[in-house]
């Protein structure tokens, strides 16, 4: 979504100032991207495994694919809400409850979807949840649980994934990740972990598929921006005020590229001008980056943002709300804005 500048914070400004002449530079090298099959994919029929299908991206991509003919298979916690999306999807839509973190589960997924289809086709790791606040005062048992979702839940699913793959001979595997993956964010300390792992095992799998020569088997990791979806309602909250980033992108942005990555492969995704300029900047200067990024967060988070009481929300037991694509942020934060003003 097009922002004017001058709405950018300071930090965000300076940011874009001087990531325009580096990615200009780059562009003209042609090298923004790293170039996946290249190959047309119809995703016809083709059999798609989407944890964290019940809301936000996940569920966004799910009626995408659908829409265009694929057999999705739907992942989450929130049984009543993906029985509903495979009702309305149709096309013999698959809905398995699923806590990503939990082994047993994920195995009970693959073995559900075999049983139905007999293969897997494409397998997206999106689920994940969120902690905001300073390290030492979000619990250890909220960082542990938030690690056994966004890092083990991926970690589960790409091995799952990766013996059926190697079995039947062709897959494509897609984990998303975070630009909070590539740049540590303050007060995400391990979200950002979390989200640096994924990235890791995404280029530490393209290297073995790489050294035994598999051109059918296919690894993606996902780096979107942050993104209007109930993601910031669902996460735990320890810093005292609403959740918030800017800018935020619209979570269609996001749903997209996944999509095109289902059917156009590439090691690494990263979503919009936000996260390609963040990444590359950091790339080129890591500790100017991470500093004006770092003051940006803290100033709309913590200095921007009206106060809220803390709570631990959905890391252990699904909420109910929050069951759209997107979360309703954007119009949060501007009527926040409107009344502080």
């Amino acid at each position: 979504m097009r922002r004017n500048f001058q709405s950018f914070t300071p930090g965000d400004r300076k940011v874009v100032m001087l990531t325009k002449v580096c990615l200009s530079i780059l562009c003209l090298a042609g090298s923004l991207h790293v170039v996946g099959c290249g190959h047309h994919y119809d995703v016809k029929d083709k059999v798609i495994i989407i944890t964290g299908a019940s809301s936000g991206f996940g569920k966004g991509v799910a009626q995408q694919l659908a829409g265009e003919g694929a057999h999705v298979v739907l992942a989450a916690r929130r049984t009543a809400l993906i029985e509903g999306l495979a009702q309305q999807v149709g096309n013999d839509a698959l809905a398995v409850t699923t806590d990503v973190g939990n082994v047993e589960d994920m195995q009970r997924l693959a073995q559900a979807t075999l049983s139905k289809f007999g293969r897997i086709d494409v397998w997206i790791n999106n689920a994940g949840v969120g902690a905001f606040g300073r390290f030492e005062d979000i619990p250890v048992q909220d960082h542990a649980r938030l690690v056994q979702t966004n890092l083990l839940g991926v970690l589960y699913g790409s091995h799952l994934a990766m013996k059926q793959f190697r079995q039947q001979g062709f897959g494509r595997l897609i984990n998303i990740a975070s630009i909070s993956g590539k740049i540590g964010t303050p007060y995400y300390a391990s979200y950002s972990a979390t989200k640096f792992g994924i990235n890791g095992l995404g280029e530490a799998l393209n290297q073995e598929l790489r050294l035994s020569k598999s051109d059918t088997i296919h690894v993606s990791t996902v780096n979107p921006p942050a993104a209007d979806t109930p993601f910031w309602e669902h996460a735990a909250n320890y810093t005292g005020h609403t959740p918030r980033a800017t800018p935020m992108y619209d979570p269609s942005d996001v749903v997209n590229a996944i999509v095109d990555t289902v059917r156009n492969p590439q090691q690494e995704v990263n979503v919009g001008f936000g996260a390609k300029s963040s990444a590359f900047f950091h790339r080129m200067a890591p500790d100017t980056a991470a500093g004006l990024f770092g003051r940006s967060i803290h100033t709309v988070q913590m200095e921007n943002a009206p106060l809220r009481s803390k709570t631990p929300d959905s890391l252990y037991e699904p909420g109910m709300s929050g069951t759209e694509v997107s979360g309703g942020v954007r119009e949060r934060i501007a009527e926040e804005d409107r009344v502080r003003r």
